[in-house]
């Protein structure tokens, strides 16, 4: 589980096929800048702009993670060199700044505005419709790895674009400061949001002993 509060921005340094057919993934070599890779085995849990991937070899300031073809394919951001956001996976000592976050991404939004407005900037997206019944007006969103509050939500034909009002300390610090209009980007919806949904839909009977 992770917060969405981005601990670092680093760098896919390399990309090596781990196959020779279209279905083969890749492995990446993450530059894990200013993230602290003391505490971090193998097998360790870290998201990478918002995916959840699981540490295969590392060093003082670099570490390995397998990505399959089908996270690829449901997923922006991994596929070549550039910039990331990191975040480690939670532990139960620390503060819970964002909101749970699972680092599954639910599916890809489309970047429509990203503008300075007074001090801050505003983050517009078209996300699929399937996606948009579990966009709340205050509620969270995870864009990228980030998690962020929702603060207008526009139901169209073609999907929900949803607004965010991005402070300068998170441009700052992620890698949404480089978006632009048209870019693809990873969602996440709230957990709470996914479990609430499966309980008023199901039909099934309780159980009593």
């Amino acid at each position: 589980m992770f917060t969405g509060i981005v601990a670092a921005v680093g760098r896919i340094e390399a990309v090596k096929p781990l196959g020779t057919n279209d279905a083969a993934g890749v492995r990446l070599t993450i530059g894990a800048g200013a993230l602290d890779l003391g505490d971090v085995a193998l097998g360790d849990s870290i998201a990478i702009q918002g995916a959840c991937m699981t540490v295969v070899a590392k060093t003082a300031d670099t570490f390995d993670v397998d990505v399959s073809r089908e996270s690829l394919n449901c997923t922006v951001g991994l596929a070549a060199p550039g910039e990331v956001n990191l975040e480690k996976a939670l532990t139960a000592h620390e503060r819970l700044g964002g909101h749970i976050v699972s680092g599954h991404v639910d599916g890809l939004g489309t970047v429509m505005r990203f503008a300075p407005v007074g001090e801050s900037h505003e983050l517009r997206v078209l996300a699929p419709r399937e996606i948009g019944r579990y966009l709340a007006y205050k509620g969270s969103i995870t864009v990228n790895g980030v998690s962020l509050t929702v603060n207008s939500i526009d139901d169209r034909d073609d999907g929900c674009e949803f607004s965010i009002n991005l402070i300068p300390h998170t441009v700052e610090v992620t890698t949404l400061k480089g978006l632009k209009a048209g870019e693809k980007v990873n969602l996440e919806v709230d957990l709470i949001a996914r479990y609430t949904e499966r309980m008023l839909s199901a039909a099934m009977p309780i159980q009593r002993r």
